[in-house]
């Protein structure tokens, strides 16, 4: 087995919440400033922290606005769903013992939330969330943190996400890439591997 660890980002990946997370965020910023703003132009904050992602729009009180934002996110919640497949992938994951992880830009609070409500929260052992690294994607934080709480080597590892900056995270930390086509915006993202369906991902590892 030439990965032994199998790391997943969370939105895009695992589960779909690009709409929740595109119309949430439009409503926050039209009721802290009036503005609107078509989803279409906000999609850049798709797989960055929300912090970095209200900073970007000019939001100077974050604290205020990430609460709105995680108020009116809820209100979509019946929109965020598990991307087909992945439930079967995940076991047979571990049908072959394989150590699965998250590495997310949400907070651990947004994310047990959607893992709990959706039924994942027991199939992953170690989970790095926006709150255990200063630095968030696309710099390597995040990856090196897993490794270390997780006791990885780079070349272990392989990295599963839907963006440009999962896939930057992966190369700054020296880790393998599958790009997520089932939730990628960005077909032309560098990748060692690029997955058109979850079950392809069983393809690269029972490959190996």
């Amino acid at each position: 087995m030439k990965y032994r660890h199998i790391v997943f980002d969370m939105d895009g990946t695992l589960v779909n919440t690009e709409f929740a997370v595109l119309h949430s965020l439009q409503e926050t910023i039209r009721e802290l400033s009036g503005r609107e703003i078509p989803c279409a132009e906000l999609t850049f904050a798709l797989g960055i922290t929300g912090a970095d992602a209200l900073k970007r729009l000019g939001i100077k009180d974050a604290v205020r606005a990430i609460g709105l934002w995680n108020s009116k996110m809820s209100a979509y919640a019946d929109t965020v769903t598990v991307f087909d497949g992945i439930p079967a992938v995940l076991g047979r994951l571990l049908t072959l013992q394989y150590s699965i992880g998250i590495v997310t830009s949400r907070t651990r609070e947004e994310l047990q939330y959607d893992l709990t409500r959706l039924g994942m929260g027991r199939c992953f052992q170690t989970v790095i969330c926006a709150d255990d690294t200063q630095e968030h994607k696309p710099n390597a934080a995040p990856l090196l943190k897993y490794m270390e709480a997780s006791g990885a080597e780079g070349g272990e590892a392989l990295y599963v996400g839907d963006s440009a900056y999962d896939s930057k995270c992966a190369e700054n930390a020296g880790v393998a890439f599958a790009l997520a086509g089932w939730g990628s915006r960005g077909r032309s993202i560098p990748a060692d591997y690029f997955l058109e369906q979850p079950s392809g991902l069983l393809s690269v590892i029972e490959d190996r």
